[in-house]
């Protein structure tokens, strides 16, 4: 088979309304939307973050009530068995339960099952009181076609989550995400989670798959606006809707996050970095007054 041909998949991110608590109705939906995205030909399925359990937990208790053991839980025996029935790969949110812990988590499932997981590295605002920050680093798993990483949400907003996934060979990140509104958005302008989505495929080479939830929920509204970002920074597909159910498609040669990262004749943007210049600020000595 021609390489090329072997680094092309089809993409879709399924932009949903989770309802708090709802698991069995909230995985039941899951199911028809990856059904439709298989319909479509997908063999990629990403989904929002913690999109089995909804998001705004009252308190660490509910979330706990909620959290499933990955991948022994009944959600990721669905996902699976979809996952086989479809023969495709799916990323989606879940309250993981590991031991007395909580994660904010992405698994990755394929066609034989499980294939790995991802827990939030950066949590948001109350995130803080219920889950435990993420301790496997920014994994890289091969699925055939190429290599993919995950990140949810406000992981986005940290350039070093796209470079630890370059570095690692990483072609694709898959977002699974509850965005919100941030301050002082100009109505006029993209919102800036989807800049930063665009910045970061553009400055790593990587094609960007952003899976975010609609509706409000305890009072919290979500921005929608999924999208698929080439390894340009140009997008794909989307922004969907800030409102609506929508499933995005795109077709990707993955090969060519790699095939392209130079610049110009002179500019690679791996091989570029200042390394001799990053140990400060990588380092772990604290900013005065900070």
């Amino acid at each position: 088979m021609n390489p090329q041909q072997e680094s092309r998949i089809r993409v879709a991110c399924l932009q949903m309304e989770p309802r708090i608590g709802q698991v069995k109705a909230n995985v039941a939906r899951s199911l028809e939307l990856i059904a439709q995205a298989a319909g479509a030909g997908a063999q990629l399925a990403v989904l929002p973050e913690l999109c089995n359990t909804g998001y705004v937990f009252a308190t660490r208790e509910e979330a706990l009530d909620l959290s499933e053991a990955v991948p022994d839980g009944p959600t990721c025996d669905a996902w699976m068995a979809a996952a086989r029935t479809h023969s495709m790969f799916i990323v989606a949110g879940i309250t993981e339960r590991d031991g007395a812990k909580l994660y904010n988590s992405a698994v990755l499932i394929g066609p034989q099952g499980h294939v790995g997981i991802y827990r939030k590295n950066h949590l948001w605002g109350a995130e803080n009181t219920i889950f435990a920050p993420g301790n496997l680093g920014v994994p890289v798993f091969d699925i055939g076609a190429g290599r993919i990483a995950c990140a949810i949400c406000y992981d986005i907003w940290f350039p070093e989550i796209f470079r630890l996934a370059a570095l690692q060979g990483a072609d694709m990140l898959c977002v699974a995400t509850n965005w919100v509104p941030m301050p002082a958005q100009p109505g006029n302008l993209p919102m800036m989670a989807n800049i930063l989505a665009m910045g970061g495929a553009h400055a790593n080479s990587m094609f960007v798959a952003a899976a975010d939830r609609i509706g409000v929920e305890r009072g919290q509204p979500f921005l929608g606006n999924s999208l698929i970002v080439s390894h340009s920074g140009w997008p794909l597909a989307g922004p969907a809707s800030l409102d609506r159910e929508e499933m995005l498609i795109a077709d990707i040669d993955l090969a060519d996050a790699r095939r392209n990262r130079n610049l110009t004749d002179f500019n690679e943007r791996l091989r570029d970095r200042r390394t001799d210049m990053y140990g400060e600020m990588l380092g772990s000595t604290a900013i005065p007054g900070y």
